[in-house]
């Protein structure tokens, strides 16, 4: 009689101990398929600007506002003639409107009154082209005019990429593969591999001079020189298997 209870005590208890590991293998089991891992990984591309912008000012100081306008009416045609001489093309020339204030008198003691000492104007002269080596030569040749007595006011020299939309689809998809690379290589040593992906975050564009470092939170995007570098970044999530 004990011995039969003996033997169904050990039978219930092995069925106690068997349905534990199970149960137990099922929660690990669990567990590792929840597991993920977090990975930033990023590409870069460098590329050569195709168009370009440059603005400057007319700027002339005289007694009246009508002096002062008159001035600037009398050298826009020289400033338009030299710049279709360096081969920009009439629609590529935009003419912006006119801007001005007065300037009023100090006295000796430091104190400004109310009488206008001279008239101060200036038009804003915008040029656009294709060929951003013509904006580069007429950015540094512009002050040639000086010469000819006419005040000039350098204001932007900026460098375009017209296929960044396109090229930023590129390089997020890169940049992910890049993140890939670098969960696999960091899984390898728990014999662990990376499974699919979980979640993708796009990171800032960082537009930046070609030999430049320099990263921001919110993203760069350099319009100062003509070859740029283009990086992208991906914060991707991969499940463990």
């Amino acid at each position: 009689m004990f011995e039969k209870l003996e033997k169904l005590q050990l039978i219930i208890l092995s069925l106690i101990i068997t349905a534990g590991i199970i149960f137990a293998a099922n929660i690990v089991t669990k567990s590792i398929s929840k597991d993920v891992i977090t990975v930033t990984g990023s590409y870069s591309e460098n590329v050569t600007s195709d168009n370009g912008r440059f603005e400057f000012e007319l700027n002339a100081r005289k007694p009246t506002k009508v002096e002062a306008f008159n001035t600037i009416n009398n050298q826009r045609p020289v400033v338009i003639k030299y710049l279709e001489s360096q081969g920009f093309k009439p629609e590529e020339i935009e003419i912006k409107s006119f801007q001005g204030y007065n300037s009023y008198k100090v006295t000796p003691n430091g104190m400004s009154t109310n009488e206008i000492a001279y008239f101060n104007a200036s038009q804003t002269i915008s040029v656009k082209s294709n060929d951003v080596n013509k904006i580069k030569k007429i950015s540094t040749e512009i002050n040639n005019l000086i010469s000819k007595g006419i005040d000039i006011n350098v204001l932007e020299t900026a460098y375009f990429y017209s296929e960044l939309p396109e090229i930023k689809v590129k390089l997020l998809e890169e940049a992910t593969k890049d993140a890939k690379q670098r969960a696999s290589a960091m899984l390898k040593a728990t014999n662990n591999k990376v499974g699919k992906i979980q979640s993708v975050k796009m990171g800032v564009f960082q537009i930046t001079p070609v030999d430049s470092t320099n990263v921001s939170d919110m993203g760069i995007s350099d319009t100062s020189t003509i070859e740029k570098k283009i990086t992208s970044v991906a914060n991707v999530t991969f499940i463990i298997k």
